[in-house]
């Protein structure tokens, strides 16, 4: 599905401008070159730390009305066309502020093309944590995964395959374990670091499943692995009493 079409940009040009009003002044050039070089030059930054850009993003929204979910994509969206990074995170803040006003149409229609714009793992994960993970527990998405899945992009591949992230008991563990399985062989880093965190997450859940998975599996997929076989240390480590237990 292409980008919906908002028939009033009043919304997104009011966000747009509160939101650059706010982080501007806040720019520091000499925290701006680490911040660009940390994530690899994908983006020039204004240098503001994450604390300080969420405060500022509070005050400068909290007058706001509440959107339509096309006036919160068209929003989005146009955040993530500015050229510093911060404007991109704000991007997602937008939406985990105003996720109740997305609807069914929202991660095709928006959600697919934010994953994929100047994208780098922090922004991608921000949107999982933000929009995917929310609108996949409330939406029948399963078909959207499946397509982010077999899509070749490694970024909307690491979007489907953690986009259960934070759902706890809820989570469906044979359909993670299929998307996990469907890019075991890959090799790529961010995929297989995906893979790697959702059977870390599955190991407090069902760790005989985790165990099983990897049992079965042909190739080695070591980054996955490694991180795999931690969650189910800490969730031994737990079993026998450990402060670190977790739900």
């Amino acid at each position: 599905m292409t980008r919906l079409l908002d028939q009033s940009e009043g919304w997104s040009l009011e966000v747009v401008s509160a939101t650059q009003g706010a982080l501007r002044p806040l720019a520091n050039v000499e925290r701006a070159a680490p911040m660009a070089a940390y994530m690899k030059y994908v983006a020039p930054f204004l240098g503001i730390a994450a604390p300080e850009r969420r405060r500022a993003l509070r005050h400068a929204w909290q007058g706001l009305d509440g959107p339509s979910s096309v006036e919160l994509g068209s929003a989005a969206t146009s955040l993530m066309e500015l050229p510093e990074r911060e404007y991109h995170y704000a991007a997602y803040d937008l939406i985990q502020r105003y996720h109740s006003s997305a609807d069914e149409y929202f991660l095709d229609g928006y959600v697919t093309e934010l994953v994929t714009t100047k994208p780098w793992w922090d922004t991608v994960d921000g949107l999982v944590t933000a929009a995917v993970s929310p609108l996949c527990r409330e939406f029948d998405a399963d078909w959207l995964m499946d397509e982010w899945s077999q899509s070749g992009n490694r970024w909307l591949i690491r979007a489907a395959i953690t986009h259960q992230r934070g759902w706890k008991r809820e989570t469906n563990i044979d359909r993670i374990l299929h998307l996990c399985n469907r890019h075991w062989g890959d090799g790529e880093f961010f995929i297989a670091k995906a893979i790697g965190w959702a059977l870390r997450d599955i190991a407090w859940l069902d760790p005989a499943a985790v165990k099983e998975f990897l049992a079965d599996q042909v190739g080695r997929n070591v980054v996955a692995e490694r991180e795999a076989r931690r969650g189910l240390s800490a969730q031994a480590t737990s079993k026998k009493g450990s402060p670190r237990a977790r739900p």
